[in-house]
């Protein structure tokens, strides 16, 4: 029932620490992993050490934001495994321009970054979708899902990340529609979303912790709201992930689920 065996998964923004753990879980369920990023050579170290577990996975290098090339990605994985099964949008972040400096006012953002926010964390994924989403459709697979990555910032405010919370939310409202639209339309595809907690990666780590591993102010308040006393890591995503693209979750579409430590359960009371 929790058996991937058979599938293949592309993994968009898999050089990402949340990607990288997307892509290990699948392997390790069975899958075959196509890892797509802009950058090639971390792709192929990640390839390389899926391999050495037994994983059969190939680094393609592509751009979520260049049609073109993601076209070529979905041929050139055709190619080699003959289907796409499940589509794990992985890519995305906080673009730094779009976050509020402390003491700011709203009404100072120049909407530049906003619009880059709004490209990395919602056109990014849809454009995938919709490059992939046709290969999902003809697969004969009687298991096939989409799963975004949502975050905190689209279930309640985050100072500061306006921007980025904003275009999670969007993506969320995304992930519930187009849920509908393919149940609807027959595909037998599903979509859901994670909502990471926080976890350490390149884009937040000076906002969480100091040069010397000590919690900035921001960490600390964060780790105070997180009833598990801690930080998460990357690898605890990887049982929910499964379960979202294996047949165990099979009736479960239109939802996002958190993996946070209890953040988003508690009021800080």
């Amino acid at each position: 029932m929790f058996s991937l065996q058979g599938r293949v998964a592309v993994v968009v923004g898999a050089s990402g620490a949340i990607g990288r753990a997307f892509a290990s879980a699948v392997g390790s369920a069975g899958a075959s992993v196509a890892l797509v990023g802009r950058r090639e050579q971390p792709l192929r170290e990640i390839a390389e050490e899926l391999v050495a577990t037994g994983v059969d996975a190939a680094p393609f290098p592509g751009d979520m934001l260049d049609l073109a090339a993601l076209l070529a990605v979905r041929d050139a994985v055709s190619a080699r495994w003959g289907s796409i099964d499940l589509l794990l949008n992985a890519a995305g972040g906080n673009v730094p321009a779009a976050t509020l400096a402390d003491g700011a006012s709203p009404f100072e953002l120049e909407l530049d970054p906003y619009r880059k926010a709004q490209e990395l964390n919602l056109i990014g994924p849809l454009a995938a979708i919709k490059v992939f989403g046709p290969a999902l459709a003809v697969s004969e697979s009687s298991d096939r899902a989409i799963v975004n990555v949502s975050s905190m910032a689209a279930l309640q405010a985050l100072s500061r990340v306006g921007g980025y919370g904003a275009a999670k939310a969007a993506l969320e409202s995304l992930t519930r529609s187009l849920a509908v639209e393919l149940a609807r339309g027959g595909t037998g595809i599903r979509v859901n979303a994670i909502a990471p907690g926080f976890f350490v990666g390149e884009q937040n780590r000076s906002l969480l912790l100091e040069a010397d591993g000590s919690l900035t102010e921001r960490g600390r308040r964060i780790i105070d709201k997180t009833p598990l006393g801690r930080f998460g890591d990357p690898l605890e995503l990887a049982s929910t992930v499964i379960w979202l693209c294996c047949p165990a979750s099979k009736f479960v579409t239109g939802v996002v689920v958190p993996v946070d430590g209890g953040f988003s359960a508690y009021s800080g009371v």
